[in-house]
């Protein structure tokens, strides 16, 4: 063993050893207990950044510990190479996406073995690749086949710049997340994955998934979101009928009415588009329906519907459209309008008659239909029936239009809540609901239920938020949908798969090359026939829902899956961020459950335990610029002031030494410049000090705050334990016996206790409770104790030495390159292979016990008394210290505590 710590070379000579000698490559091993450890796999952008190297060093050390912990553990790596920013890069740089993503795979791959992760390099995968897509491909046809898979048309997000769909997610107030353009409203035709089918079962199955955080099933149930309500039917009243809020006041079944729902002044200058006759006249209500079907959660609520609202975009606001151009004009607007719920809650409700009315299906009043820009067409039956005494967004809607409000829910029995400023959303009891007054939630509901079933006019039915999956995507570099479509429109499955994405094109950032390519757009069926080929392309999502599935057996090039998926899955440990807490990982638990139902893998979840980790932010450093513009400066690029704690006063540009502005401490990003180079601390510090202080920051769970200093510190505690190591082993004189058959002396048997008690507390830290920054302070409080410890007799030197070696191992995992070095020197083979140190429990047995006394609960004294006595004789001890005695002075002691499990005495006087 070197006498200095020099990583540079160290990690490099050890990487290079663990790769001629295969070291991390994973076999089946049916006498072994398994444990497959995955990591989020990343985009191949280019670089990693320290976002990347935290969520890999937390999977990585989990990997090594349960290595060490003797389990046959696979930890592999690959690539989500799909995707829209590789055709951007490859306009920007006139470089083809493949070969822009194939270098970047080989860049980042070199960046990873440099952080020393151990990962099965033989099990790699790129998701762009043919040899994987391909059965993603074959799967599709089969979903096709059994009718998961299907083609309609939808009302999607569109992004007119990157002239792509875009999931509601992906929209950021109402403008495409990567363009930055307003997004549009649109009805294309879209392929489907029928989740919906599989809502119960992905609902039910979380509160199994017990190893998962909260937060994250919380976001799956919501996402989800199964109701029980009434689907009811208004029917549509005949032309020339005279209109009604509601007939309020008026005897169930009376039918006549004198008022005009929202025929007020203000609602005619707000909306001068009335119905039109000659609309009505034309039959548009017949042609288009009988009635118009909503959903409710709140049935209780029926009496208060004072009008419907269907979506710009529901077939009886079209059919008017045609003869209509002011409602023509108002589609075309909500079209600009994206579909993301949180935009639809809080922009302003705008809304336009329609010619139609229907009937209340219980009072039989005919109530007005508006089209407004609040409903989605792709939601439900694309039609909601407004209650806006009770609903915000109706009220909202209501008051802008000047239509009715009807309370008919209150606190309490005859009491009329107060809606003049809001909406009242709270259950209660129902009020001026005919025969249906005076009853709670669930007797309404109920009651109403059966009324409206009895006439043919509802029933009641469960209904999701979730939506079926869509997996078009109208762009280029993805995965080719495997379909092609005869002279008559049909879809089938293509007949050559797998489709191969042609990698020979050119981009002009507008258009899909696929469209444009002859000889990709046509394919020739079996007999003969031409048929044109489809040029959407999948969702990225769909090629990250089952690669850790593919990761078990990526070399099998006649079938998806085989026997050995069934070895290594489910998932053991799964390593990611939160941002991914629905649509990726709901998406993978959907897909795995149609990998089971086709026979393929024979679990029922692909992931049993989750751990999602925070982010990393840094300091800001900023200037203002004219034009509300903030010109932002690289951590590298400031020299910045610090208190006498360390804390940052100010700081000033390397350039022109002028201040700078101090900002928030925010996430990592390119737009901030405040990100942290990988690299560089690896060439200064090296991976391990990178490693040890990603780990000793935060929790895994927690944002970390990088700090310059706290990446020093992390370096010279590294060099201290390799000084430690390496002057032991310099002044070792042969080998040292085991301390247990040894008779110790008191300070060798607490020195050893604390061993012990170190193993205890690290081994829970690593194994249940994933917080490795508590464990590596316990491992420095252990180096501490070690570094004071004597060594002049047999015995002393035997329980350094176990010291010595256990710090070693628990480190191991987080700094597996110095560990590797420090466990040869200690005379051991590799360090990954090694047992993890066992607590030896008759060395946590104290003959002796250091209690703390206080007096009015400040410290006065520590005894050390023989372990196991009374309380009695514990507090006759405290009670005659002379410390103690000259503080409690001639004060009454009023009550003694004794604190066993704290091994704390409070003395109360006064």
């Amino acid at each position: 063993m070197q006498e200095h710590y020099a990583p540079e070379t160290l990690e490099r000579e050890i990487q290079a050893h663990w790769k001629e000698h295969g070291t991390f490559t994973a076999k089946e091993d049916p006498t072994r207990v398994k444990f497959y450890c995955l990591s989020m796999f990343p985009y191949p952008s280019g670089r990693l950044h320290m976002g990347h190297v935290r969520n890999y060093t937390i999977a990585d050390v989990i990997a090594r510990h349960q290595r060490m912990l003797g389990k046959n553990v696979m930890q592999p790596m690959g690539w989500d190479a799909f995707g829209l920013p590789a055709e951007n890069a490859a306009i920007d740089h006139n470089v083809a996406p493949a070969d822009w993503t194939h270098e970047n795979i080989a860049y980042m791959r070199a960046q990873l073995e440099r952080l020393g992760f151990a990962y099965d390099w033989s099990r790699e995968l790129a998701t762009c690749d043919p040899d994987y897509y391909r059965w993603e491909q074959w799967f599709f046809t089969r979903l096709m086949e059994r009718g998961l898979a299907y083609r309609r048309m939808a009302e999607v997000n569109w992004d007119p710049v990157d002239q792509t769909v875009l999931a509601n997610e992906q929209v950021i107030d109402g403008c495409g997340w990567r363009s930055g353009a307003r997004v549009e409203r649109r009805q294309i035709p879209q392929w489907f994955l029928r989740i919906t089918d599989y809502a119960d079962e992905l609902l039910d199955a979380i509160d199994g998934l017990e190893a998962w955080p909260e937060a994250v099933r919380s976001m799956q149930r919501h996402w989800i979101g199964r109701s029980e309500g009434l689907a009811v039917r208004f029917p549509l009243a005949r032309p020339g009928q005279v209109e009604c809020a509601g007939n309020e006041g008026q005897d169930e079944g009376q039918k006549d009415a004198t008022t005009v729902c929202g025929d007020t002044p203000d609602a005619a200058q707000r909306d001068p588009a009335q119905p039109s006759e000659r609309a009505a006249s034309a039959g548009l209500m017949d042609a288009a329906a009988e009635s118009i079907e909503v959903f409710t959660t709140r049935p209780d609520t029926l009496f208060g519907v004072t009008y419907l609202a269907v979506a710009a975009e529901h077939p009886l606001a079209l059919a008017e459209a045609a003869d209509n151009p002011a409602l023509e004009a108002f589609i075309a607007e909500c079209r600009q309008t994206s579909t993301q719920e949180a935009e639809l809650e809080t922009m302003e409700k705008r809304g336009h008659r329609l010619a139609v009315t229907v009937r209340h299906p219980l009072t039989d009043a005919v109530l007005p239909v508006f089209a407004a820009n609040f409903v989605l067409a792709g939601y439900g039956t694309g039609a909601v029936m407004s209650v806006p005494a009770h609903d915000q967004r109706d009220w909202e809607f209501a008051r802008a239009y000047g239509l009715p409000m009807r309370a008919v829910i209150g606190a309490q029995a005859e009491e009329a809540p107060d809606i003049s400023e809001q909406a009242f959303t709270e259950r209660g009891i129902t009020l001026d609901s005919g025969p249906f007054s005076g009853l709670d939630f669930d007797a309404a509901f109920d009651a109403l239920a059966g009324r409206l079933e009895a006439a043919g006019l509802g029933e009641r039915r469960r209904q999701y938020r979730l939506r079926d999956w869509g997996v078009s995507r109208q762009r280029y570099w993805g995965c080719p949908i495997p379909v092609a479509y005869d002279a008559n429109g049909e879809a089938l499955p293509a007949p050559d798969v797998p489709v191969r994405l042609p990698t020979d094109v050119t981009l002009n950032g507008i258009s899909n090359p696929l469209k444009s390519d002859a000889k990709f757009a046509r394919v020739t069926a079996a007999d003969g026939t031409v048929l044109t080929r489809e040029t959407d392309t999948f969702d990225t999502f769909m090629e990250s829902s089952w690669y850790y599935a593919r990761y078990c057996c990526p070399d099998n090039d006649a079938a998806m899956l085989d026997e050995r998926a069934r070895y290594w899955l489910p998932v053991d440990v799964y390593v990611g961020g939160i941002e991914h807490a629905v649509l990726h990982l709901l998406y993978s638990r959907f897909f795995h459950k149609l990998l089971r139902d086709a026979g393929l893998v024979d679990c029922d979840e692909p992931y049993r335990r989750l751990l999602t980790q925070g982010m990393v932010c840094a300091e800001t450093f900023y200037r203002e610029r004219p034009g509300a513009r903030r010109e932002y400066f690289a951590p590298d690029e400031v020299v910045v002031e610090t208190d006498d704690k360390g804390r940052i006063v100010g700081a000033h540009a390397h350039r022109d030494g002028e201040p700078v502005t101090v900002g928030p401490v925010e996430k990592m990003s390119k737009s901030k410049r405040n990100g942290v180079d990988p690299e560089g601390l690896i060439a200064r510090y090296g991976a391990d000090t990178v490693r040890l202080y990603t780990m000793f920051a935060a929790p895994p769970e927690q944002t970390l705050e990088w700090s310059a200093s706290g990446v020093e510190g992390a370096f010279r505690f590294i060099k201290r334990l390799w000084r430690l190591v390496f002057e032991h082993v310099d002044a070792a004189s042969g080998a040292c016996p085991d301390p247990a058959s040894l008779e110790l002396d008191r300070d060798s048997q607490a020195l050893r206790r604390t061993v012990h008690r170190t193993i205890e507390k690290v081994s829970d830290d690593y194994a249940r409770r994933y917080h490795f920054n508590t464990a590596i302070a316990a491992v420095m409080e252990l180096v501490n104790a070690l570094s004071r410890a004597p060594r002049e007799t047999v015995a002393q030197r035997a329980v350094l030495h176990e010291g010595i070696e256990t710090a070693v191992l628990l480190l191991a995992p987080i700094i597996p390159h110095a560990g590797e070095a420090m466990w040869a020197g200690l005379g051991h083979g590799p360090v990954c292979d090694a047992d993890w140190p066992k607590t030896d429990r008759s060395a946590l047995v104290a003959d002796e016990t250091l209690w703390v006394v206080q007096v009015n609960g400040k410290k006065r004294a520590e005894l050390t008394l023989t372990a196991g006595l009374a309380a009695t004789e514990v507090e006759a001890a405290a009670l005659t210290e002379p410390n103690v005695v000259r503080n409690v002075g001639d004060q009454t002691v009023r009550k003694v505590v004794v604190v066993e499990k704290r091994a704390l005495i409070n003395i109360v006087v006064g």
